[in-house]
């Protein structure tokens, strides 16, 4: 067999073990939502999403409650961790390109993206559970907060480096000092790219329960005060799934199947808005 025959074998072998485990993959994926959808389609509807939970071994009942303070700690995180990533992102972008300081935040957020949740969950139990006597809403957002960072800062950075820098050039030659530059020139130009990346994190800390074990906790009643512990949708979905009443469980697959709603929502259109970004 010739060098040339030989190398197209293994090109072909290459993908069709690529092909093979892709089909694999996806394939399970497929499956995961078939099972999600058939089991919590009976049980998601308007009850759902508008009233509280039914007592113990009580058919009926919603998780009104639970899906709101998910959004109440996912919103708390986003407003901590937007600006503060955003900011990080642009300083190693605009201001630490040869800054040795830079590369080091570069490689801690590299990092942080894969340091699991429950990791986390437990650091922010330590610092803010433990020293104040109880779980609390405020603990909840904070690892929320914290997983989300990263996420913001690598892509704020990509998206603040891809800006072409004549245009900073073009906003200099009219005498507009660098900040006015980033706020009127780079970041609008990198709007898209930005809030993609909020989108994603965004999904991503809608989606954790572990770092919600350890800090915010669950409750079983309507509450948004956030110095007590807080309902939340992904921990009530792991108490539910795990209870011996019926009704809690299909509650459950029911709720499994409004997280992941929307997080595949989150993510597709974040990325569509990459891909249009891309293209532009």
């Amino acid at each position: 067999m010739s060098g040339i025959a030989k190398r197209k074998l293994s090109n072909s072998v290459a993908m069709g073990i690529s092909v093979l485990c892709a089909a694999i993959g996806l394939g399970l994926l497929f499956l995961i939502l078939y099972d999600v959808v058939r089991h919590g389609l009976s049980s998601f509807g308007w009850t759902l999403f508008a009233k509280d939970p039914a007592p113990p071994g009580m058919a009926g009942g919603g998780l009104r409650s639970a899906i709101l303070g998910q959004i109440l700690l996912t919103a708390a995180a986003l407003l901590a961790g937007v600006p503060t990533g955003v900011l990080a992102g642009t300083f190693l972008s605009e201001y630490g390109r040869s800054l040795k300081l830079s590369k080091i935040i570069s490689a801690v957020s590299d990092m942080a993206v894969s340091i699991p949740s429950i990791v986390t969950g437990a650091f922010v139990y330590a610092i803010l559970v433990k020293p104040f006597g109880g779980f609390n809403g405020w603990a909840g957002a904070a690892a929320l907060a914290i997983i989300v960072l990263p996420v913001i800062v690598r892509t704020t950075e990509s998206m603040t480096s891809m800006v072409p820098w004549s245009l900073r050039e073009a906003a200099f030659a009219l005498g507009a000092p660098y900040h006015r530059v980033i706020v009127g020139v780079v970041w609008r130009a990198a709007a898209g790219g930005i809030f993609t990346g909020v989108l994603l994190a965004a999904a991503r800390a809608a989606g954790e329960t572990a770092p919600l074990l350890f800090t915010s906790f669950n409750s079983g009643h309507f509450s948004l005060n956030m110095s007590r512990p807080v309902p939340s949708l992904t921990v009530t979905i792991y108490q539910y799934a795990a209870s011996p009443y019926e009704s809690w469980v299909a509650l459950a697959w029911g709720a499994a199947l409004a997280v992941t709603a929307a997080v595949l929502l989150l993510n597709v259109t974040g990325r569509v808005m990459i891909g249009l970004k891309q293209r532009r």
